[in-house]
């Protein structure tokens, strides 16, 4: 597919803080009890499914891999940026991380037990989320996961510096109720939905969703 500039500023920006960014994320799982439980649901519900492996959409520098890796799942990363990637292996150099698109996946109908969305559909513009739910539908398994990590709002927060460095990154924020019912359209069931009040360096509430794509009746 051809690489629209929303995507390459998206890409490009985040080279340019990989390095920044990756010690801004470090150790923050282990701080957040609610996204571990979280992340702790999805994978004994992806392990109770038997399809065992796991792609992490938006992966960056892979922490949440690793932390997935540890309860047990087959973890794949996926991001858009070499940069992250590069992170991502030179950190974690057991884990596959590859290079690729969410709205575009080099994977197989079916392939998957489970995807993790965590802070990444938040750059795709609005308009194009319901395709890319169907393409994480399409690559997940009958009973297999979907967790989905946003923040919530109404209006996109817009980023042209990040660590002193210029950038072009779009956040969009979501209503859980929104988003849950974009997921439902996508052919999921909604399992469950956290919405957690913002922490002091935060802007919005965070939220979170798990959602199942049915098996066949």
């Amino acid at each position: 597919m051809t690489e629209t500039r929303h995507a390459r500023d998206t890409r490009e920006s985040y080279d340019a803080i990989a390095t920044d960014y990756e010690e801004y994320v470090q150790g923050d799982l282990e701080a957040r009890p609610l996204e571990r439980a979280m992340l702790a649901a999805f994978a004994e519900s992806v392990r109770g499914t038997g399809h065992g492996r796991v792609a992490d959409i938006g992966c960056g520098t892979g922490r949440v891999s690793a932390h997935l890796s540890g309860l047990g799942l087959d973890v794949l990363g996926v991001d858009l940026s070499p940069g992250m990637l590069e992170r991502a292996r030179s950190a974690y150099p057991d884990l596959p991380f590859h290079e690729g698109s969410m709205t575009d996946l080099s994977l197989g109908d079916g392939a998957l037990g489970g995807v993790v969305s965590w802070y990444s559909l938040i750059h795709i513009e609005p308009e194009h989320v319901p395709g890319v739910l169907a393409e994480f539908h399409r690559v997940l398994a009958p009973g297999g996961r979907l967790l989905l990590a946003f923040q919530v709002g109404d209006e996109p927060l817009r980023l042209t510096e990040a660590f002193g460095r210029a950038v072009a990154l779009d956040f969009h924020r979501w209503r859980p109720d929104r988003l849950a019912g974009l997921l439902v359209g996508a052919g999921f069931a909604v399992e469950a939905r956290l919405v957690r009040e913002a922490y002091p360096n935060e802007r919005t509430p965070q939220a979170f969703l798990l959602a199942r794509r049915p098996a066949p009746a």
